[in-house]
């Protein structure tokens, strides 16, 4: 995470919690507001100090009155026929009320306040400020007006396909609601050329891209963002977190997008040290305004309805365990997670484990459910034809890297196989989150590591944390 030089011209802001949530929607369980101020340059407060002066408007676990609807949050922001649309959808299996995270950031985020929303994996995160984008994009308007900027194609491709239903065109005999957004991916590949000729003939009204993508595009002046009006940074700490893409991310959020109407929203279920990025938002500048600090669940980061198990056993054992393990659970839909190959593997010429461990269990798995492949080296037409067979299919055993940890959207996977440990306690967070992930279901899933006796302790400190137990399993 990038770290802010100096205090200069910084003010906390101390509000009530009917300042930012209407009357009639629960207020935020844990939201923080820090704000910068325009004036007093000799205010330089130490960081600790001035972090400590913020105000938590609700405390987690206190009641905020009666529960709204979706419907009833967004009323009078979000285009009816939007709103129409998805509840259409969504009410068929039981989605009427918002999710927790849904609850507390969208009275903010249609409020106009720059926002951090920071929640659990599966929470709705991506409906909230998809919610936001439709309630200020205009239709009639030829610019891009809002950006989402992902971190991989595979979340590229599910927050388009989120965005495009919403946007879809209404019905013929709506005649107050003719027009649409139109939508555009920007997630490399070989499509570039031809997203060029569209930018240039007609603007579209939302983006969706990656950053190698985005800035191509914005370097050679394709497109500008002048009428930007809603930008948001998902997955905000992993793109921080790389070394090949945070310079070009702040360029986005300074000199890219300086219009001081932008309303900035950054999502993750992972924001470590996440007070010093909330001031880094302000003092950095990647902010416009004050910045509300959404915190869901900031107790228990992993969803409840996860089972955390461990099989200890030699490196030679590992195939042997887990075939065991898919034969004993017999999981209708899985996924696999394998750790990237070192540079030392590849010079040795050794194939990547991913193939290796993907041709064994197509040879030993006797599961009814076919064993698919997703990793990064994976070209473009690859990786999505992997994604699409595996929502079409009745059932599926994925064998990933972490590529797949990061917005892959999969709510039928009942178990997370760890193959490899994972390198951090928030890869293990992301890896886990990929299951789990069905609205208001009690359903219990199963996330299982096959570790070595010396993985033991790097797990016991996962464990804590993340605030989690891990039962040990005998085979």
């Amino acid at each position: 995470m990038a770290v802010a030089p100096a205090v200069t011209n910084l003010r906390l802001l101390h509000i009530s919690s009917s300042a930012v949530v209407p009357k009639q929607c629960p207020a935020p369980s844990s939201v923080q507001l820090v704000g910068r101020s325009s004036s007093s340059r000799r205010f330089k407060p130490p960081l600790r100090a001035a972090l400590q002066t913020s105000v938590v408007l609700r405390e987690e676990g206190e009641s905020g009155g009666g529960a709204a609807t979706l419907r009833e949050l967004c009323r009078g922001h979000v285009p009816d026929h939007v709103l129409s649309r998805f509840l259409s959808r969504a009410e068929g299996i039981g989605y009427v009320m918002p999710t927790d995270v849904q609850s507390q950031a969208l009275p903010v985020l249609l409020s106009g306040r720059d926002c951090v929303i920071h929640a659990q994996t599966g929470s709705g995160k991506t409906l909230a400020y998809l919610l936001l984008v439709f309630s200020a994009v205009k239709a009639q308007r030829s610019a891009v007006q809002a950006l989402i900027v992902v971190p991989t194609r595979e979340l590229g491709m599910q927050v388009t396909k989120v965005a495009r239903m919403l946007a879809s065109k209404a019905a013929d005999n709506d005649l107050e609601e003719k027009s649409s957004c139109t939508v555009m991916a920007l997630l490399d590949g070989g499509m570039l050329r031809r997203h060029k000729s569209w930018l240039k003939a007609e603007p579209p009204s939302i983006v969706v891209a990656t950053i190698a993508s985005l800035c191509q595009m914005l370097d050679k002046q394709i497109f500008k963002l002048d009428a930007l009006e809603v930008l948001v940074i998902d997955e905000v700490d992993f793109l921080f977190n790389s070394s090949k893409q945070v310079s070009s991310l702040k360029k986005i959020l300074t000199s890219y997008s300086s219009s001081s109407k932008r309303q900035t929203v950054f999502a993750s279920a992972s924001i470590p040290q996440h007070k010093r990025f909330v001031y880094d938002c302000i003092q950095q500048k990647w902010t416009k305004r004050d910045v509300v600090h959404v915190h869901v669940n900031a107790i228990k980061p992993l969803p409840s309805c996860l089972q955390h198990k461990f099989v200890v056993c030699t490196k030679k054992l590992k195939h042997a365990v887990l075939l065991s393990l898919l034969h004993s659970d017999a999981p209708k839909s899985a996924i696999v997670f394998v750790g990237e190959q070192s540079e030392k593997s590849k010079k040795a010429g050794n194939g990547p484990s991913t193939v290796l461990l993907v041709d064994f269990l197509k040879t030993s798995y006797r599961g009814s459910s076919d064993v698919l492949l997703l990793e990064e080296d994976m070209n473009f037409n690859s990786r999505a034809a992997s994604l699409s067979e595996l929502r079409e299919g009745e059932g599926y055993l994925l064998v990933a890297t972490d590529i797949a940890a990061r917005g892959v959207d999969l709510p039928e996977t009942t178990h997370i196989y760890n193959f490899d440990l994972p390198r951090t306690a928030v890869d293990y967070l992301h890896r886990a989150g990929r299951t789990g992930r069905k609205p208001f279901s009690d359903e219990k899933c199963n996330v299982t590591s096959i570790i070595t006796l010396e993985e033991r302790f790097v797990l016991q400190r996962y464990e804590n944390e993340l605030m989690f137990n891990c039962e040990e399993v005998i085979i």
